[in-house]
């Protein structure tokens, strides 16, 4: 029986209000190399892996070293994420009603383990999620679609089966690309439209039925041609 088996949320800036810490943590390390943070630097810097971000600010900065900076985006990101990440308007109401309703869940984050378990350990610590995915855990995170395609697989559903819940244009990229259907709550970013995406402005305004209209439309198989056999020929 096809269906809902399954929602796959984003942390950063979905359930937890964190994209703007992490701006601040980009904008102090970018400062540190000499290069001012802008608007232009959005897209390479919100929603991407630590590693690409940090590409990102050594390539306009014309200096540093990548694994160094990443590693003091990591530290400072995970710092301020320490201090307090306090979750998005509408994320306990929506957890509470999959939980009542027995629907699995689970999380898929490009941020860190350190960071992710920072979060989960915190503002999240209550929430029973079936399993945490961090950048670390996939060969490839977001943009790529391995993050959604392995939590299905762990959770032992279709992907098709999946809705995902983002908030970035690489997250929303990331799920698609996997096969699920997504749920597109916007934060620092506007997110471009595409076949499987649902929008929404705020979490407040989802339910379970809506995360259920936005599973992709199932596959349906070509009508088979008939062979009608030779024509007849009528008198």
């Amino acid at each position: 029986m096809s269906g809902l088996a399954a929602v796959l949320f984003d942390m950063d800036g979905t359930l937890v209000d964190t994209e703007v810490l992490w701006w601040q943590t980009t904008e102090e390390v970018a400062a540190g190399l000499g290069h001012r943070l802008t608007r232009a630097d959005a897209g390479e810097v919100v929603g991407r892996a630590v590693e690409d971000t940090a590409a990102h600010l050594v390539r306009v900065a014309g200096r540093g070293d990548v694994d160094a900076v990443g590693a003091d985006l990591t530290a400072g990101f995970f710092a301020r994420v320490e201090a307090g990440a306090p979750m998005r308007p509408g994320a306990q109401r929506l957890l509470s009603a999959l939980e009542r309703d027995g629907l699995p869940f689970a999380l898929v984050s490009a941020s860190p383990r350190v960071v992710v378990d920072s979060v989960v350990g915190g503002a999240l610590a209550h929430v029973p999620f079936a399993f945490t995915l961090s950048a670390e855990d996939t060969p490839r995170t977001k943009p790529h679609p391995d993050p959604y395609r392995v939590a299905a697989e762990r959770l032992g559903v279709p992907v098709a089966g999946c809705v995902a819940v983002e908030d970035s244009p690489d997250g929303a990229a990331s799920a698609e690309a996997a096969g699920c259907g997504v749920l597109v709550v916007p934060s620092l970013l506007e997110v471009p439209g595409g076949p499987a995406r649902t929008f929404r402005s705020s979490l407040t305004e989802v339910d379970v039925a809506a995360l259920r209209a936005c599973l992709p439309a199932p596959r349906t198989a070509p009508e088979a041609q008939v062979d009608s056999g030779p024509a007849l020929d009528h008198p």
